[in-house]
């Protein structure tokens, strides 16, 4: 195998297009017959945070100098006779392409499976002292590329960039708390909390993935163990479409009724990143943070992360942010999106109150990405307003929240 096939309904992470010096290594072949790379993430120290930062300015100037030049040669040559071949065409001379010295640039690949290998060749190929010497700093992440829109969770994505950016920004907020992250994929975000906050839930649907996030969680053990704030990660598995948490013991990845009962009594922050691409299972979204945050008797803190046009797919008969008609201005899963944000925030039904709030992203950059002006951002505080029969009540904790009929947002 030695390229991706794309078809019509491939999607495919700029994550993974963004190429500076990686190692895509095929390690195996999942249950359903995807192949499966593994990648290392750095987290930029405060050294190379700084460099990357001058760098980038330096090439805003340059590229502004270049402009001028380029302006002023073409004043200068607006006055001479155009250039023609022998057979009267007109003669275009290409300009060079400049290259910026310490940029960071981006390269147009495909991708291509460099090399396969088992599992442990990639520890065989590094030595002691390499290994020592970047474990502390980097994050190994199992994911797959080029996939269908169901398994879009596989892949890694710049929302996940993001809030991690914003969870290594703000580790204090997180600091010894316990956090639910929904629709976690690949794991990413939840193995970056995990160096501050005390337990961290990570949770999504399919054995699959679930697998795979678990696999990514055991890789990175090292990023808890040298931090002295690191916390736990536990993988579970929440399926926003089903009105409670699984606690049957045959099922895998299932919950303990003492993690259900620590979700509700000591979740202070929710956190999803880039989960918005269909509208069902946006709606599922909001049910669930409705249903999850009326059933704490505490304040509970979400933060979603978006990029509003965040998947490119072939694919005019869906009406989700895969479709290229929207591409320049917005996409349609997106505004979905932001009504669901309306209707929670102006929904009074007695349970829950929520407050909405975009933050800036300005804050600092901790991972090599590309901070596009489409990332977006937000912040809900939901303020329960449980009576004590509720709080005390098990049967009561249990119901599902925002129904169909009150999160009514059809386009």
């Amino acid at each position: 195998m030695d390229h991706i096939t794309f078809h019509y309904d491939t999607v495919l992470s700029d994550v993974h297009m963004l190429v500076s010096k990686p190692r895509h290594l095929m390690t195996r072949l999942n249950h359903v017959g995807q192949p499966v790379f593994i990648s290392n993430f750095k987290i930029l120290s405060d050294v190379e945070r700084l460099d990357s930062s001058d760098s980038g300015k330096r090439s805003a100037e340059q590229k502004s100098v270049s402009s001028r030049e380029d302006c002023e040669k073409d004043g200068e040559e607006g006055n001479e006779e155009p250039c023609l071949d022998e057979d009267g065409d007109l003669d275009i001379t290409r300009r060079r392409f400049r290259v910026e010295d310490g940029g960071r640039g981006r390269d147009l690949v495909c991708p291509i499976i460099l090399k396969q290998s088992s599992p442990g060749l990639e520890h065989e190929e590094e030595g002691p002292d390499d290994e020592d010497k970047c474990t502390k700093d980097i994050i190994k992440i199992e994911h797959t590329m080029a996939t269908p829109l169901q398994d879009v969770g596989k892949q890694v994505w710049r929302g996940a960039f993001l809030l991690a950016d914003f969870i290594l920004s703000e580790s204090d907020l997180f600091r010894g708390a316990t956090v639910l992250e929904l629709g976690a994929g690949t794991g990413f975000t939840s193995i970056v909390m995990a160096t501050t906050a005390k337990t961290v839930y990570c949770t999504d649907v399919g054995e699959d993935l679930l697998s795979m996030c678990k696999r990514n969680v055991s890789f990175n053990r090292h990023m808890t163990e040298l931090t002295a704030s690191g916390g736990e990660v536990r993988v579970r598995l929440l399926d926003w479409l089903q009105p409670s948490l699984c606690t049957d013991a045959d099922v895998d990845f299932s919950w303990t009724e003492e993690e259900v009962a620590d979700v509700y009594d000591n979740t202070r922050f929710i956190i999803a990143a880039d989960v918005i691409y269909d509208d069902e299972l946006t709606s599922g979204l909001f049910r669930a943070l409705h249903g999850l945050c009326s059933n704490c008797n505490h304040t509970c803190t979400i933060f979603i992360s978006i990029e509003k046009r965040f998947k490119v797919c072939v694919s005019f008969r869906t009406r989700m942010n895969f479709t290229l008609r929207h591409m320049d201005v917005c996409c349609e899963a997106y505004s979905y999106f932001r009504r669901c944000l309306s209707q929670l925030q102006d929904l009074d039904d007695g349970r829950c109150s929520f407050r909405v709030q975009q933050l800036p992203c300005d804050f600092a950059q901790f991972f090599i990405y590309e901070r596009i002006e489409q990332l977006e951002l937000w912040k809900v505080t939901a303020t329960p307003r449980l009576s004590d029969e509720v709080c005390s009540n098990p049967e009561l904790k249990s119901s599902p929240g925002l129904s169909r009929e009150q999160l009514n947002t059809n386009p």
